[in-house]
């Protein structure tokens, strides 16, 4: 493949593209779970917000997109030449 000197370079390989999008995606998931259990009403108190699922799951969903993210943005491939 020839390089075209007008182009840049990109900081990143495709692999570290591709993990940051799975960590994107592990994020939004999180959100996603995290969304919802209010009550219409003011005045009456909806159990559904401690739910694991908004309290534990979540969280750790978005937790884990993080790492995944730093993970990326450290990962640098074996047959990269220096």
């Amino acid at each position: 493949m020839k390089h075209n000197p007008s182009q840049k370079p990109l900081i990143f390989g495709k692999t570290n593209y591709l993990i940051m999008i799975g960590g994107i995606l592990l994020m939004a998931i999180g959100y996603l779970l995290m969304k919802g259990g209010g009550s219409d009403d003011p005045n009456v108190f909806n159990e559904e917000i401690f739910s694991p699922r908004r309290i534990r799951v979540a969280p750790a969903l978005i937790i884990l997109g993080f790492i995944t993210q730093i993970f990326a943005i450290m990962y640098q491939p074996k047959d990269q030449e220096k």
